[in-house]
């Protein structure tokens, strides 16, 4: 079992930064592949990123590479998307989840058994 707990959304300028958490309880987190998902209103949910088990793969969707950073801390049970030169299109509620089956996850958001319930990111232009 895990539970996912995101925190670090909120309103920015296009250009700025946040940088957001997403904290894991569970014994299983340092097994398990994490992603981020964002969700606009009216549109499917679309992979953002994604970190295997040990921090040392990841993997973008286009929009975002180059601009987000994917990282985790296994000793703080804790994953973190850095959002940098953000754009009025990344508005979104972002999720985080985790696939406690495989140490990858991948970009289907199927492959994930455990979601947060999300975070409110709004970039204003």
């Amino acid at each position: 079992q895990v539970q996912l707990v995101e925190s670090g959304g909120g309103l920015v300028q296009a250009g700025g930064s946040l940088r957001l958490s997403c904290a894991a309880s569970g014994r299983t987190f340092s097994n398990c592949g994490m992603g981020w998902f964002r969700q606009a209103p009216g549109k499917e949910r679309e992979f953002v990123a994604v970190i295997n088990w040990s921090g040392d793969i990841t993997s973008y969707a286009d929009s975002v590479k180059d601009r987000f950073t994917i990282s985790r801390d296994n000793a703080k049970n804790t994953v973190y998307l850095q959002m940098n030169s953000l754009k009025p299109e990344d508005t979104a509620v972002y999720y985080c989840a985790a696939d406690s089956r495989e140490r990858w996850g991948g970009r289907y958001y199927r492959n994930y058994d455990y979601w947060g319930q999300g975070t409110q990111v709004t970039v204003s232009s």
